[in-house]
């Protein structure tokens, strides 16, 4: 069965910014696109109201994906569009959606200016729960968003990608995550810059005489140590350009600085659950609120 670029959507204008990513990644991977409208039953009281009948509401529920796959054809003439309506409970369809796609998109509202996410529960489950990659993407994201300003500043799709940008923790490199990053630059043909982050040393809020030399030190290992670990990827992928960064600090905050002009931002989520339940980890939290390029999560061991 042939994997596709699927997107959950349920006519907010997020869902609507998400599926022309969607689109636009189709297009990139030449793979179909599958729009995906969960229906919620409604609970009898509600049906039987006489503006919101259980009529009315399936009607706009298949509305809703037939219009914008109309909207997308004609917009993204070379991709396949496909539709899938289903009903139940929006996390639970939803993620299984996921688990049979190649990637799963989803929109979420934006802070403002400011940037980030406003991550709902819907989409908070479907990220924590899903075995395969799940993007998240802001309203009103265009685009030119993804691309560099043309030669007198303006923003343009007909400009190179912006950089991809990939969180890695360098103590256990996981491959999918790696071979994900790499080949979104590919398909971009954009570079890829590797972020890592490691503690400030234990000594350093004491500042003990040493210090300076310590810190040299650990930056010289921390590079070497980056480096080594991308060393068969850049084999396996000669045309990336790959910009190795390690910085000192909060792998949250690194990550974040370093994602400010990306046209994607690529992080973990190791597939595992807690007595509480699933989670997507403190790092993908953070660049979740904080960052306003679209963000995959992508699942690993």
């Amino acid at each position: 069965m042939t994997r596709t670029v699927t997107v959950g959507l349920d006519g907010s204008p997020e869902s609507r910014a998400a599926a022309e990513w969607a689109a636009r990644e189709a297009q990139l991977r030449g793979l179909p696109l599958k729009i995906v409208h969960v229906f919620e039953p409604l609970p009898a009281h509600v049906a039987q109201a006489p503006l919101l009948g259980a009529e009315t509401v399936q009607q706009w529920s298949e509305e809703v994906p037939r219009e914008a796959a109309a909207g997308l054809r004609l917009r993204h003439p070379g991709v396949e569009v496909l539709t899938d309506r289903l009903s139940g409970n929006p996390a639970q369809a939803l993620t299984e959606a996921a688990d049979v796609a190649e990637l799963m998109v989803l929109g979420s509202r934006g802070f403002g200016a400011v940037g980030g996410f406003a991550v709902g529960s819907v989409s908070l489950a479907v990220l924590a729960h899903a075995e395969r990659p799940v993007v998240l993407v802001r309203a009103g994201e265009q685009a030119a968003d993804e691309h560099k300003t043309d030669p007198v500043g303006i923003p343009s799709a007909a400009t190179p990608f912006r950089p991809v940008v990939l969180g890695l923790d360098t103590a256990s490199p996981d491959e999918t995550l790696l071979e994900f990053a790499f080949d979104s630059a590919v398909r971009r043909n954009a570079s890829l810059r590797v972020v890592h982050a490691w503690p400030e040393p234990p000594t350093a809020f004491y500042r003990f005489y040493g210090d300076a030399e310590l810190y040299g030190t650990l930056v010289h290992e921390q590079a070497k140590v980056l480096t080594e670990v991308l060393r068969s990827w850049r084999q396996k992928f000669p045309g990336v350009e790959v910009i190795e960064s390690s910085r000192c600090g909060s792998a949250a905050q690194v990550l974040v600085d370093a994602a400010r002009e990306s046209s994607l931002v690529v992080v973990g989520r190791r597939m595992r659950t807690s007595p509480l339940g699933a989670h997507i980890g403190h790092v993908a939290h953070a660049v979740l609120h904080h960052v306003v390029a679209p963000v995959a999560v992508v699942p690993h061991d």
